[in-house]
């Protein structure tokens, strides 16, 4: 039988508002199938749970029912439907398979055979089987195939009371300490504990060491297949692994699955082994043995770690952040890189707003040609910093770590302003203008203000919407397809023209096309670079070819970048490609430049 452990809640008074049942009902509703009269109530304002089965002492039977909060104004209650109210209660919550026919002797067994042998880790309060309970409740999930039971404990010990009256005095000081260094589930430091040896390693005879700090990864699923007991199994058998291994000089749980560990100084591929073999000792779920457990870990060097102190953990988590693969256990050394990283990263954040004050943020514009005619078509808006009026920064300096805070709308806008003000400039001096695209970075994408915010840009300069392409990289269009298609369709409803940046040949790339209300397709360079070089295949010529016929079925404008040669122009006209972009044709140019040639 699968048991997933769940929790330990709490009820307050409440009322239970039922109807009566039929053996034949309460199986149904087993099975997800519940009486109307009951079911239309699932959800309403005031409800504590869901509508399930409740074997009720005081009425001496099963019933089906919801149970409300009591005395509010605010709740429209069931009135038709019989009541009983229900004092405060403790519940201890597990579910099973919904195949294994219940009855209260059976939930009962389930139940003490729990209470022998888990306490769910509560804090402040013990919890203990009720013998005569008030509510047992059971309810099913939407598609009837797990059942939620619910059986009545009662408290024991209740500390948390002194805890929240700051009540010191009835609290020993061994019950203050265990709280404040140990963790509650496995019994092993806590990272206030580790503090000390980090901040003060000679008191323990520590004269040199490096760090490690990783977690478990997947480790929500864990719990919510298996279970909390078998969760918490895992960890407590990472802690007897670190209290095993000989070259960990101090440990501890830091909070959910993250662990860090004072490790010995050893040469990189050593502590690199060493930790592989820790890893894969615990690589085995017990409860599935084909459950393979991976891990990421950072690992901050002797130098590094002695020059951090108590901070070093930083350092761990960041380089442990960058084990993304999730079908291994990934061990990244911190080094010099990373640290640099870093620092110009938190650097360059705090100078953002400065830079945008002195204007030193500029545009360049690379043209995009009609591949037939080889006359302009338009062009694409790149950003380039003149960092301090010293340096002239490429994006790649830049624009990474601005994704990752969020900061990046602020490049956004001042590309989309400066790409405006000089087509409301060519407009007023009544110059030829032709659509430029700007790049709309993902991390924008569930602002719920992006469109009126970007419209609002726009009309302040009196441009034409039809000028403005918006880029979106591939990649940016799978954390929401749903929501990302309906932004999309909202910019073309405004008159915007809408561009997949950095096109691939994946699964998702193609079948979001026939949704996705593009008016252009850019093929990636890395397709493009292969043409008319000694590594050109018939393979890769077929790729691109079925990309630009699928484009134009589709009714999209095939745009092929990075071209360089005249051999990779001829060839991507001879396959039927519209607009082309790159070196061959002109870089990227400044706005005075562009201007004299193109406009």
């Amino acid at each position: 039988m699968f048991i997933n452990r769940l929790n330990q809640l709490f009820k307050p008074d409440r009322i239970l508002y039922y109807m009566d049942a039929s053996e034949q009902d309460i199986q149904n509703a087993y099975h997800g199938i519940l009486p109307e009269d009951i079911s239309r109530y699932g959800g309403s304002f005031g409800t504590y749970d869901y509508p399930g089965v409740f074997y009720s002492k005081t009425l001496g039977k099963a019933v089906i029912g919801i149970e409300y909060r009591a005395d509010d104004e605010r709740v429209e209650y069931p009135d038709e439907l019989k009541s009983i109210a229900l004092k405060e209660s403790f519940f201890y919550s597990i579910e099973i398979d919904s195949d294994i026919r219940i009855n209260r002797e059976l939930v009962r067994e389930l139940f003490e055979k729990i209470a022998s042998d888990d306490d769910a880790h509560r804090n402040y309060s013990d919890l203990s089987i009720k013998e005569d309970p008030e509510i047992i409740a059971v309810f099913s999930d939407e598609g009837g195939d797990k059942l939620r039971l619910l059986y009545e404990w009662k408290i024991d010990d209740d500390r948390a009371k002194l805890i929240m009256e700051d009540n010191t005095e009835l609290l020993d000081k061994e019950t203050l300490y265990q709280k404040a260094f140990f963790d509650p589930i496995t019994g092993h430091h806590n990272w206030n504990h580790l503090v000390p040896y980090l901040e003060m390693p000679r008191d323990c005879g520590i004269s040199d060491y490096a760090f490690a700090h990783f977690d478990i990864k997947q480790f929500r699923i864990i719990n919510e297949v298996y279970g909390h007991i078998a969760a918490n199994k895992v960890l407590s058998n990472v802690v007897k692994a670190m209290n095993r291994a000989d070259f960990i000089y101090a440990s501890a749980r830091c909070h959910n699955d993250n662990f860090a560990m004072m490790i010995k100084d050893m040469p990189q591929d050593e502590t690199i082994e060493r930790l592989e073999h820790f890893f894969e000792e615990l690589s085995v779920l017990e409860e599935d043995p084909n459950y393979r457990i991976f891990y990421r870990c950072g690992v901050v060097p002797m130098q590094r770690a002695m020059l951090s102190g108590n901070r070093v953990a930083d350092a761990g988590k960041l380089a442990q952040s960058l084990g993304t693969n999730p079908n291994r256990t990934d061990i990244i050394m911190y080094n010099d890189k990373i640290h640099d990283d870093i620092m110009w990263s938190s650097y360059i954040k705090a100078y953002l707003d400065t830079a945008i004050e002195n204007d030193e943020f500029f545009i360049c514009l690379q043209p995009k040609f009609d591949i037939g005619s080889e006359k302009i078509k338009g062009a694409e808006a790149l950003i380039r910093w003149n960092y301090k009026g010293r340096e002239i920064l490429s994006p790649y300096r830049f624009i990474p770590y601005f994704e990752k805070d969020g900061a990046i709308g602020k490049i956004d806008d001042i590309v989309l302003k400066k790409v405006c003000r000089v087509l409301s400039e060519w407009k007023a001096a009544d110059k030829p203008l032709c659509p430029i695209s700007v790049n709309l970075s993902r991390s924008r994408l569930y602002d719920r203000n992006l469109i009126s915010h970007l419209v609002g840009i726009v009309d302040s300069f009196g441009v034409d919407h039809g000028l403005i392409d918006f880029e979106l990289t591939e990649s940016a269009t799978y954390d929401d397809t749903e929501h990302m298609i309906k932004l999309l369709n909202e910019l073309r409803e405004k008159g915007f023209k809408i561009s997949m940046d950095d096109f691939r040949t994946g699964y998702s790339s193609f079948s979001l096309l026939t949704e996705m209300p593009i008016d252009t397709l850019k093929i990636d360079k890395s397709f493009v670079d292969k043409i008319g070089t000694e590594n050109d295949s018939e393979k890769d010529i077929a790729v691109i070819r079925h990309i630009i016929s699928l484009a134009g079925e589709l009714g999209f404008s095939c745009l092929a970048e990075g071209a360089e040669s005249r051999t990779q122009v001829d060839k991507l006209k001879q396959l039927g490609c519209s607009v082309i972009q790159g070196y061959y044709f002109s870089k990227p140019l400044p706005l005075e430049e562009y201007s004299r040639l193109y406009v």
